[in-house]
């Protein structure tokens, strides 16, 4: 992708009411834009990352026996009556009236929807378990919308749904979804930490959040430092018997603020090994039981042929909420640092003399050279100075830099730069390359 013909409308200083760095880099990358409050567009840059982090959810969820659906945006105000929350949620939920008197609402989520899906299709144990999970735009009023996209009224969400014959089996589909989204964070560059959450209004007794640990986060978290030092499971796991990995988590302490008890803090970890920080919800699952099914009457017949409410569970990710995460724990002075999995391109070429037909041809060169190896590439090819090619390349965050000026041509080298650590090295294309990878 040439940037000359490309939309990247960058910033040199962010807006005044952007309050933190993940805001900030994001407007002044040009991967965002307000349209109004709590509510983006997501401009060529934003979308690519956001792409990029939607596929890995997608890949770890299928990997977990996840099955993709995708249920509208709009649903029907009778499906939360029948459940009880439709008068309990809150004024976060956005009522709309259609030209036909419908009672509707603009979803925050679907456990109703996902349950009369269900309740209309299953019939017998013998279809469980079954998880169904999309990704999809959901809406929540929130009052004092901030923060860019890490607290907007309008948000990519991934929910999962699990249906479940008891609760024994409800519990195996909660653990398989614990250990997905540890995989899924962690193929992100992020160390996401499972912890102790309120409920809050989705219900149930079970309930973790996973929290990445920033400087800027929005609460105050506490937990056993070696939860961080953790490795993900990884996907060669025995996904019918993942309880030893759940134990191995959840035995250690980990609690956000608002459930955590400080006596137990003390008494359950060692001096050294408290860790007090700030910490960003990516991640929530819940296991309710027969919260939804038993009021919408959602059953299957059990071995034996009686009529059993299926026991459920939900998982949600903040998909688009995950890029101001990965922006708040990776970043610097001068821009973003993208973890490579989820970079909008994977290696910028930083032409120094577009106006040089040998620079361009060496430039042209190498374009094709990686793409030829399945790198995604960003050309720099306008007639910026160089000093601003720099600064754009570094705060787009692109993880490698790939500089060709009228020196490096006559001497047959080119310089890469490692986004991340800064390292420099002056170095033959070839060599370049296999270093990219």
């Amino acid at each position: 992708m040439r940037l000359s013909r490309y939309f990247l409308p960058t910033l040199k200083e962010a807006p005044s009411d952007a309050q933190i760095v993940s805001h900030q880099l994001m407007l002044r990358a040009g991967m965002i834009k307000q349209e109004a409050a709590g509510i983006y567009a997501w401009l060529p840059l934003g979308l690519r990352v956001l792409n990029r982090i939607e596929q890995i959810v997608r890949e770890e969820q299928e990997r977990a026996g996840a099955v993709e659906l995708l249920m509208p945006t709009l649903q029907l105000a009778d499906l939360w009556r029948e459940s009880g929350r439709y008068d309990a949620y809150g004024p976060e939920m956005l009522r709309i009236t259609d030209r036909h008197e419908r009672e509707l609402l603009y979803g925050p989520t679907n456990e109703e929807m996902i349950t009369d899906i269900f309740r209309g299709f299953v019939k017998s144990y013998k279809a469980l378990p079954l998880n169904l999970f999309h990704i999809q735009w959901k809406f929540r009023d929130e009052r004092r919308p901030r923060f860019g996209v890490m607290r907007g009224r309008e948000f990519l969400m991934k929910d999962a749904y699990s249906f479940d014959i008891d609760e024994a089996s409800a519990r195996r589909a909660y653990n398989r979804m614990f250990v997905a989204y540890l995989n899924t964070f962690a193929r992100m560059g992020l160390k996401a930490v499972p912890m102790r959450a309120d409920t809050g209004p989705i219900g149930g007794d079970l309930s973790h959040e996973f929290i990445v640990l920033a400087d800027t986060g929005e609460s105050q978290v506490f937990c056993d430092k070696a939860l961080v030092e953790m490795p993900a499971p990884g996907p060669d796991v025995d996904w019918n018997d993942l309880q030893a990995i759940v134990d191995g988590r959840t035995s250690l302490y980990a609690a956000t603020e608002e459930m955590h008890d400080a006596a137990q803090f003390e008494s359950q970890t060692a001096e050294g090994d408290r860790l007090t920080a700030r910490g960003i919800e990516v991640g929530h699952i819940f296991y309710f039981g027969t919260k939804y099914s038993a009021p919408m009457k959602a059953k299957v017949a059990g071995p034996d042929g009686v009529d059993t409410e299926v026991h459920m569970g939900s998982y949600g990710v903040g998909v688009s909420r995950l890029l101001g995460a990965i922006i708040e724990a990776s970043h610097d002075d001068a821009g973003i640092i993208w973890p490579d999995a989820v970079a909008p391109f994977d290696v910028v070429v930083i032409n120094l003399r577009a106006s040089d037909p040998s620079v361009c041809e060496a430039c042209e060169a190498a374009v094709e050279a990686l793409e030829k190896a399945g790198k995604s590439v960003l050309y720099d090819d306008t007639d910026e100075r160089p000093g601003g090619k720099f600064a754009t390349a570094d705060l787009i965050g692109i993880p490698w830099q790939l500089v060709i000026g009228p020196k490096g041509v006559a001497d047959g080298v080119v310089e890469l730069k490692r986004r991340a650590t800064g390292e420099k090295s002056t170095v033959a294309l070839a060599a370049a390359l296999e270093a990219i990878g």
